[in-house]
């Protein structure tokens, strides 16, 4: 930005005209907004000049780090040679065609088609749509049911919200898309303490088959779900988990949805969360690291017992986004796949990176308020207890999470508050030393968190 004023300057001007997602209005205009001004490899800088590792990664999406020089170059260059065209009416460009093979050669074995969209909210509307659209092709319209979790997350827009499970979501809403339910979530250290991991998995999974029976098979559609729920808090099932549920979809011939919009792109350690647990989906709904955040772009990912069914005698699909397959987008995520591989990334946290990640930040387990760490790759959670023994839970109008978030913005940490868990998705690029100023800052404001619950 050209554009220079001081940070009050900013937040004045912020909350006189500017609207911020999941923001209670009110509450910022008497506090004032947070400005960043720059950023730059795992670290944002604030108006006031502070230095703040990012352990979100922005919102789980910038992977490869900020300050890219490689990517900015790709987007100028396609900016010059073509800033926009749209791929409606049977039309395309070299980028969307180029990056439709780049994601068939990555994406889980059987996956040779992709529908773009411009996130993924999006994403998951265009699998309400294709979803739908797909039954009706095989003479079953009555097969609109689609079974989703309590608590999982999968965007913002009107479908994507109702596909959501959070419960304040949906008071909002008041009403949500039709046909849509949801079962439990596989949270073992929340609601599964009486049980073993392995027993609370399949009970949790086999909820799926008493909903279908409910519901009656011949309705259900699809089942939806995140391989490891983000914005829930990164619920990481048990391993009894997965399996049984592509037993049961299977079983019932039910189109099985992995929303890999967090997952997906390395982030388990594999290209997708699909691969790390070895199910095999029949769509994938794709955002945030396909282009490392640095540029808007989704998609879905087409698995071969879908896209035989739309592609062979499917006739018009009426669905589409005036920016589905955007050219400077498709340039970039080809650009961002290309630093993927070339740097090893992802391999990087399956065998370096990750087990660090895990070996560091379990080391919190000690601290007195922390009830479970949990990692996979490169997600992290850190539930705060009152009593570590009882697993019991601050009183909720302490907002535990809350108090966390602010002490870990003001002693230069990014961690995101989700109830009482605190949760980390860092970009791939951090070094050891950088994990290790992670997991030091956060024992910091976890003291920080306790001294002020008990005040």
């Amino acid at each position: 930005m050209t554009i220079t004023r001081s940070k009050q300057e900013w937040q004045a001007l912020d909350g006189q005209h500017h609207l911020h997602p999941f923001t209670d209005f009110k509450e910022m205009a008497e506090k004032g907004s947070r400005i960043i001004t720059r950023a730059e490899g795992a670290y944002l800088w604030d108006a006031d000049g502070n230095k703040i590792l990012d352990g979100m990664a922005g919102l789980w999406c910038m992977n490869i780090g900020y300050g890219r020089k490689e990517i900015a170059d790709v987007a100028y260059k396609q900016m010059l040679e073509l800033p926009y065209y749209n791929n409606f009416f049977q039309t395309a460009h070299p980028p969307a065609i180029e990056l439709s093979k780049a994601l068939a050669e990555v994406a889980p074995a059987g996956f040779e088609h992709v529908f773009f969209t411009g996130s993924g909210s999006e994403a998951n509307d265009t699998v309400i749509r294709m979803v739908w659209r797909y039954w009706q092709l095989l003479d079953q319209p009555q097969r609109r049911v689609i079974i989703s979790r309590k608590n999982g997350y999968h965007g913002s827009t009107l479908g994507g919200a109702s596909l959501s499970g959070m419960k304040v979501v949906h008071e909002q809403m008041g009403k949500l898309v039709p046909d849509i339910v949801h079962i439990n979530q596989p949270y073992w250290f929340g609601e599964g303490a009486d049980m073993s991991p392995e027993e609370f998995g399949l009970a949790r999974a086999r909820e799926l088959r008493a909903k279908i029976e409910e519901i009656g098979a011949d309705q259900v559609a699809a089942f939806i779900a995140e391989p490891i729920q983000g914005a829930g808090g990164v619920i990481i099932p048990p391993e009894s988990y997965w399996p049984e549920i592509q037993k049961i979809c299977d079983e019932y011939g039910i189109l099985l949805i992995a929303d890999e919009v967090i997952s997906g792109f390395g982030r388990t350690g594999k290209w997708f969360g699909s691969d790390y647990y070895g199910i095999k989906p029949d769509l994938i709904p794709v955002a945030k690291g396909i282009t490392s955040g640095y540029v808007p772009l989704g998609g879905v990912l087409v698995g071969e017992r879908v896209g035989k069914v739309l592609c062979a005698d499917g006739g018009e699909f009426y669905h589409g986004f005036t920016y589905s397959g955007h050219p400077v987008a498709c340039a970039v995520a080809l650009e961002n796949l290309r630093i993927l591989k070339e740097e090893k990334l992802i391999e990087r946290i399956d065998t370096d990176l990750g087990p660090y990640f895990k070996e560091k930040l379990g080391s919190l387990q000690a601290h007195p308020i922390v009830g479970e760490v949990r990692t996979l790759g490169m997600f992290g959670a850190i539930e705060m207890v009152a009593d570590k023994t009882s697993r019991q839970r601050f009183p909720s109008e302490r907002h535990a999470g809350l108090v966390c978030r602010e002490h870990c913005f003001n002693n230069g940490l990014v961690m995101r508050g989700v109830g009482d868990t605190m949760i980390i998705a860092p970009p791939f690029i951090l070094s050891h030393a950088q994990v290790d100023e992670l997991v030091e800052k956060a024992w910091r404001c976890l003291d920080l968190t306790a001294a002020s619950l008990k005040a």
